[in-house]
């Protein structure tokens, strides 16, 4: 049986269809769907709608609830249409009618977007707390190596010297970097849409502000078509703050994969943390970081699926905005995998010292030896000329330990302090223990 259902069914057909992977995400958003229904009951009691003994009553069902939820004794009951009609159930099988006076109010179009926004704050809060911790490994790798050289490339040719201080700490910028897409993706899903309804809004006098207060949010969504049109328009800004995130850990796997391999051999890691071969005995695949670039291949595809469901959506809720959660779910999960398995592989890397030293890499150095000449006085263009006709005669020996960079970000000069600044002041822009401390108040009475 469904809430609004009246004398009929859904064919089992529509309703196998209709439900999809539901059942799954449902169980992730349930803690989030109490926590919105007891600010809502909260704003209830506020305007009239219950007296403070059925207020009471509530709070301590969806305490209860809630509790069940984090020891993992919550179901959806066969039967039960999703996580919404199971609290409303057991809320009214429990403590009898005042269980059905919680929908008052509002629409599941609003119960679900709260549910979502609630969601999308708790895994942003997760993803930049891992990021936080990748950050520090990479920075701390950035100051370990920054005296050890190593090729640069363009175009995948031998370029110019470069070091493992100066990779490593690519990644941390470019982490601070992609925290400023979280972070918009974060303001947007801390607004509150509780008390849009379907939509459209409410013949009762809700109290809108309230409720944003109680549940953490920054601000609401104050046009009620404009709260339910922010779904999809959430996800896809979230998708693209994924992608960025998973560009940066995909160029980072990407360049590990070729750095392991032997023609290179500039990185290597204990034998537990790589795989061998049914055939060959010498082999140590780079397995970890060839999925981890696989899956961000994945994540980054997630705006364009995101697209492409909200294309040609009119105003107002749409079923198919009901398939954003099979992109974004596991896109979320996915990349807090690949973020906990890069900081596990990268403390284990070992680097190879020296590498430059070997006469292969000799030309590597001809931009150091063009500007030696040009700052004893020759222009640029003969010095350019020199060297490459040394180059073509074999007469070309720089010294291969000599490297000279001092302006900032460059090998003698990494900025590791103003990126460690830079990260902080975008973490510091969440303000996650505000929007924690409303939710603890609320659980806790």
């Amino acid at each position: 049986m469904k809430l609004w259902q009246k004398d009929k069914g859904s064919l089992k057909e529509v309703e196998k269809f209709t439900i999809g992977r539901d059942p799954e995400f449902d169980i992730v958003l349930a803690p989030f769907d109490v926590l919105g229904s007891m600010a809502h009951a909260s704003m209830l009691k506020e305007i009239g709608l219950l007296t403070s003994e059925e207020l009471d009553t509530l709070l301590k069902g969806l305490r209860e609830i809630y509790f069940e939820i984090e020891k993992g004794q919550f179901k959806i009951e066969e039967g039960v249409e999703d996580v919404h009609s199971q609290v409303e159930f057991l809320l009214t099988q429990r403590y009898g009618d005042v269980g059905k006076k919680l929908h008052s109010g509002r629409s599941r179009n609003d119960q679900v977007l709260v549910d979502l926004k609630l969601f999308y704050r708790s895994a942003i809060r997760d993803l930049v707390e891992a990021s936080e911790e990748l950050f520090g490994l990479l920075l701390e790798l950035s100051e370990k190596h920054k005296g050890e050289l190593m090729p640069g490339y363009t175009h995948t040719q031998l370029a110019m010297p470069s070091s493992f201080g100066l990779w490593f700490g690519s990644f941390a910028e470019s982490l601070s970097e992609d925290m400023e897409l979280i972070f918009a993706a974060y303001k947007l899903s801390n607004k509150n849409p509780l008390g849009s309804a379907a939509g459209y809004g409410s013949s009762f006098p809700l109290n809108r502000t309230m409720t944003t207060t109680l549940l953490g949010f920054e601000d609401l969504h104050h046009n009620v078509i404009n709260a339910q049109n922010s779904r999809g328009k959430t996800e896809k800004t979230l998708a693209f703050a994924l992608s960025g995130l998973a560009g940066t850990l995909n160029r980072l796997a990407a360049d590990v994969c070729i750095f392991m391999n032997q023609h290179f051999g500039f990185i290597t890691f204990p034998d537990e943390l790589t795989t061998g071969s049914s055939i060959m005995p010498h082999k140590k695949n780079p397995d970890v970081f060839e999925l981890i670039r696989a899956k961000t291949n994945q994540i980054q595809a997630i705006p364009q699926e995101v697209s492409l469901l909200l294309a040609n959506l009119t105003t107002g809720y749409h079923r198919d905005l009901q398939l954003l959660k099979e992109s974004i779910f596991p896109g979320i999960e996915s990349l807090l995998d690949c973020i906990d398995m890069t900081i596990l592989m990268l403390k284990e890397v070992r680097i190879k010292k020296d590498i430059l030293k070997d006469p292969f890499y000799k030309h590597v150095f001809s931009v150091e030896v063009v500007n030696d000449l040009v700052l004893t006085g020759m222009p640029f263009r003969d010095a350019y000329k020199k060297v490459g006709l040394d180059i073509e005669k074999g007469d070309f020996q720089p010294d291969q330990e000599k490297v000279n960079h001092s302006h900032e970000g460059s090998i003698g000069n990494l900025c590791n302090k103003e990126i460690k600044s830079k990260m902080e002041k975008s973490i510091a822009q969440f303000e996650f223990q505000k929007t924690a401390d409303s939710l603890i108040k609320l659980i806790q009475g």
